[in-house]
This record gives C-alpha cells, structure tokens and sequence, in this order.
C-alpha cells in the first residue's frame, strides 16, 4: 500500500542515514509509520515494547504479523519466553550492537526504553523480592510518609514524593543497597543513543478517536487469535508470569474459566487498555516535549 500523503511528506523531511524514534500510545499506529518508514528509506524496525518481546502473546499484544515482518527487517519481537524476566537493561543490552549493525527505527510504547536510551539508565542492582514484599507491607501498615520520612534528603529533593511507586522503589533501592536512588542515578552512564542523534517522533492521538480505535481493535484481536492464544497459554498460565502483564490476558482466562462472558473480558480488556493510553499521553507529554509531534490522524 502506498503511503498517504502527510505520511509522504513526513518521508521527505527525514534524514535516511539516521536512526528513527518513533514513542505513542497503544492502538496510534506507530507500527504502520514505522514499516512505512523502513520500506521507503531501510533501516530495522527495533521493538521498544516491554510486552510485545514475549514469545506468547503475538496477537494480544499487537505484534506485527509474520506478513508485516517479512515486508521489513524487525527485531526484539517475541524473542523472550513467556516465564523469564526482562528488565530495560536487557533491552539496553540487546540494542546496542543494532544500532552498530545499520540504521534503526525503534518504535514502542514503553517510554522508560525510550528514556534510558536517549538519557542512559542506572545499573542499579535488581531489589530481592523480600525487600519489595517489605516495602509494601509498610505502605500498607505505615503510609507512605513512613517510607518518605526513611529516604536520604537527596532522594527525598529529587523524587515526586506523593507518587507512592516513586518512593517504594526509593525506598527498596536504599534498603537493598545501602546507597540512595538519586546517588545511583548520578553514576549513569553514557546514552547509547543521545536524543540530538536521533529523529524523535512522537504519534498523538486525540482520546475519543484512540478511545474507539481500541475498542475496535481489542474486539477484532479476539476474534482473530487472541482467544486461540489464551487457550494455548491456559496449561502455563500464572498472574505471576512476566508476560501476564499483556493487557487482557487476565480477563480472557477468566473467560476461559468461566468467571467471566466473552462480552465482559472484551469490555475489561477494552477498559484496561483506555486506561493505559491514557497513562501513556500522560507521561509522553511529561518528558517528550522536545519529540515531533505526528497526528495519528493522518497515518
């Protein structure tokens, strides 16, 4: 299919001999761009979705599809077992002789890939599960201005301490490791990938137009394999498994179990998947103002 014309022009405007990025919510066709992209200019699609690199959920996930991979060369897509961990510094790791191999066009929603690329990410040690199961009975028992009041003054100057995920992690990372996270993030090393050297683009959506596409999309991955995937998945199936963070995948094994109707898991699954666009919107203007602004209107 030959690219639209705002596609087009978008085209003209980029330079081919250097990397693209390409950050948006779910469902705003950032995987349609970058094939437009790569098919018209080269380069190796690189996938910058902390989901989408698990090997067991294809269609759930929105992968591209094996006719769209076969169109382009991709990469880091559905390369990890379901039940192994992945950690952005995994993803850091297995990224970088990509980008010495040729031109990449990375393209995702995860925007701490992202983030740690362009700006470089913090070899912090992984926090033992003891701990994190400790700073969580503490909210609970103690609130969140208990941990607050735990954290070195320079963590504490540094942080948004009302948001209780930012603290918690302050707080394991001082616990498990005796050093302050702001200190750890002092120490971080070079960016593979200075933004300056890139061309950032990030697709926007207004949210009545994302909000049907998702509608329409999560209904149309059901009935097109996700549910045959769930199936499959069912025999292996833990909330604990790293790839069980797929949007959905929860609500379809209820389904399957029969806690849930198929109408109902696709309503949750839908609700679920609004809700993380929003949060995507919400953090990509945060920290993408200096990215290109695309319309994902016109893609």
């Amino acid at each position: 299919m030959a690219p639209s014309d705002p596609v087009k022009r978008l085209l003209d405007g980029l330079d081919a001999d250097r990397p693209v990025l390409i950050a948006g919510p779910t469902a705003s066709g950032k995987s349609a761009l970058a094939l437009a992209i790569a098919e018209a200019q080269g380069g190796t699609i690189v996938n910058a979705d902390a989901i989408q690199v698990f090997d067991d959920w294809r269609v759930l996930t929105a992968r591209p599809s094996a006719a769209d991979e076969s169109r382009a060369p991709h990469a880091l897509y559905g390369h990890v077992p379901g039940d192994v961990a992945y950690s952005v510094g995994d993803w850091l790791r297995e990224v970088s002789p990509l980008l010495a191999a040729g031109r990449v066009i990375v393209t995702g929603g995860t925007g701490l890939y992202f983030r740690a690329l362009t700006e470089g990410l913090a070899e912090i040690p992984p926090t033992p599960a003891a701990v994190r199961a400790e700073a969580e009975d503490r909210l609970a028992r103690d609130g969140l201005g208990a941990l607050v009041a735990a954290l070195d003054a320079r963590t504490r100057g540094g942080i948004d301490l009302m948001n209780p995920r930012r603290v918690m992690r302050a707080w394991e990372v001082l616990t498990a490791t005796g050093r302050g996270l702001t200190e750890w993030q002092a120490d971080t090393p070079p960016p593979l990938l200075p933004l300056d050297r890139a061309q950032p683009l990030l697709v926007e959506a207004p949210p009545d137009w994302l909000n049907a596409r998702i509608a329409g999309r999560f209904r149309a991955m059901v009935e097109g394999g996700a549910l045959d995937e769930a199936r499959a998945n069912r025999p292996a199936w833990s909330p604990d498994r790293p790839s069980a963070k797929a949007i959905g995948a929860a609500e379809l094994m209820a389904y399957l179990d029969g806690a849930l109707s198929l109408d109902e898991a696709v309503e949750r699954g839908t609700i679920l998947t609004r809700q993380f666009a929003k949060r995507q919107r919400t953090w990509f203007r945060a920290r993408m103002g200096g990215w290109r602004p695309v319309d994902a209107r016109a893609l």
